[in-house]
């Protein structure tokens, strides 16, 4: 009985993050969305640590998810430590325009993409 309940927590994990990675890979280039709209996107929105958690593991998923668009809600680069090295999530958003400074999204509002709005 135990090993159905952890196959069945596993699924359920597995599935979550799958949905998380879904609405990260559609954040456009040149913009942001934070853990908490990808959360409230998904219908759970009191789960935006689970979203963190799912990004962490972000980087194993195919096809490709674009984690360095995802920052916390104030705009700070808070998974910065999961790219290697750490100063990569920075450059891949500068790189699509983005501009950073002191590890925090600047214009964040202008650059913020709000699933629930725009898709």
């Amino acid at each position: 009985m135990k090993d159905q309940r952890s196959k069945s927590a596993k699924a359920q994990t597995s599935t979550f993050y799958e949905q998380v990675y879904e609405v990260a890979r559609l954040v456009p280039k040149g913009r942001v969305t934070s853990y908490g709209a990808i959360a409230k996107a998904l219908g759970v929105a009191n789960s935006s640590r689970m979203v963190g958690h799912a990004m962490a593991y972000a980087g194993q998923a195919y096809p490709k998810v674009p984690a360095h668009r995802i920052v916390n809600s104030s705009g700070l680069l808070t998974g910065r430590f999961h790219f290697s090295p750490p100063t990569l999530m920075q450059e891949l958003l500068e790189k699509e325009g983005v501009t950073v400074v002191n590890d925090k999204v600047k214009n964040f509002k202008q650059v913020f993409w709000d699933p629930l709005q725009e898709l």
